[in-house]
């Protein structure tokens, strides 16, 4: 469990400077900067960025907050364990994405408020990997938490109405969704095993439903030294944070992306029935540059603002731990 926040404890990150039009919206900046506090905290190549941003001058906007989860049917798991909990917050599926050669769909969602970060929230179909990974999911999902409940949807939705005790008691409830693991410890060896056949799966057993990666808009630096992702990418070089080999996406083209290496963290397991910790991949800091389409209805140049489905392929595989 995460602790109680207190109202002078919910810390004050990228989100807090977004205009907010209703206490729904005041709620899911404060979610997301309570999430964001945790991540930097955890992903040292954060705090280098932000320090690279502070020297040159520019700004950190978040383009979008990834997700992972295991899509199961007894019980019923995936994308809507999470994206109900945004869509009572205002947020819309925006976007649908395959990727067949990963067993996963992803959904993205996008808020009326434009400066709120888009969420990428993706799901493992666990029933087409083989039994030797398939059936240890099955076993672990068998002791997942109960999902957020109607009354606490209702909440979400009509916050307007609640006091400040209540405000501060949902939004603890919320994180501890998200930032506890959704079911009890696993084995050791079955996530092991399960890491042969899918790294993505072995992700998500270890780490529940923890953000997998906040991203930088590189549109939003504001300042020329980090204008774009071939700059932002020598800069932080240079700092000494380790990136991603390849810029996914050609100069000129609607979407690139690229990221830092993910950071290694303990996590909990059992071994041999025990509480113990192992080391595993947790999380990067990505990169986006988003660039200028035609609209096909109305012929106007508009922001690409969706994602691209083997750009992003390439970028869940920043978190692979060699079997």
């Amino acid at each position: 469990m995460t602790g109680i926040h207190t109202t002078a404890e919910i810390p004050v990150g990228p989100h807090g400077c977004i205009d907010v039009a209703n206490d729904r919206e005041r709620f899911a900046v404060q979610l997301f900067d309570v999430l964001w506090d945790r991540y930097r905290g955890r992903v040292s190549y954060v705090r280098d960025y932000e320090q690279v941003i502070a020297a040159a001058g520019a700004t950190f906007v978040n383009d979008h907050i990834a997700f992972r989860t295991l899509a199961g049917q007894r019980p019923l798991a995936g994308i809507s364990t999470l994206s109900r909990i945004f869509e009572a917050l205002g947020y819309l599926a925006a976007g649908c994405y395959n990727f067949p050669d990963k067993h996963l769909n992803a959904i993205h969602y996008q808020h009326a408020n434009p400066a709120f970060p888009k969420l990428f929230i993706s799901e493992l179909r666990i029933w087409e990997l083989p039994d030797a990974a398939g059936e240890p999911l099955e076993r672990l999902l068998e002791s997942h938490g109960d999902p957020v409940t109607r009354e606490e949807l209702q909440q979400l939705t009509q916050l307007d109405d609640l006091t400040a005790a209540a405000h501060l008691q949902l939004l603890n409830m919320i994180v501890d969704e998200i930032l506890s693991l959704p079911w009890q410890l696993p084995k050791i060896e079955d996530v092991q095993a399960v890491n042969a056949h899918s790294q993505y799966a072995a992700w998500v057993m270890v780490h529940g439903y923890n953000v997998n990666h906040f991203t930088s808009s590189i549109n939003s630096h504001g300042v020329e030294s980090l204008g774009d992702i071939e700059k932002t990418i020598a800069a932080l070089k240079n700092a000494g944070v380790p990136m991603k080999a390849e810029i996914e996406g050609e100069r000129g083209s609607k979407l690139r992306q690229t990221a830092t290496e993910a950071v290694t963290i303990d996590v909990d397991v059992l071994d041999n029935g025990k509480p113990a910790t192992m080391p595993w991949s947790y999380a990067y800091f990505e990169l986006a540059e988003r660039n200028a389409i035609t609209d096909p209805e109305t012929g106007k140049k508009t922001r690409f603002e969706g994602f691209l489905g083997p750009q992003a392929t390439n970028l869940f595989e920043m978190t692979r731990v060699s079997s």
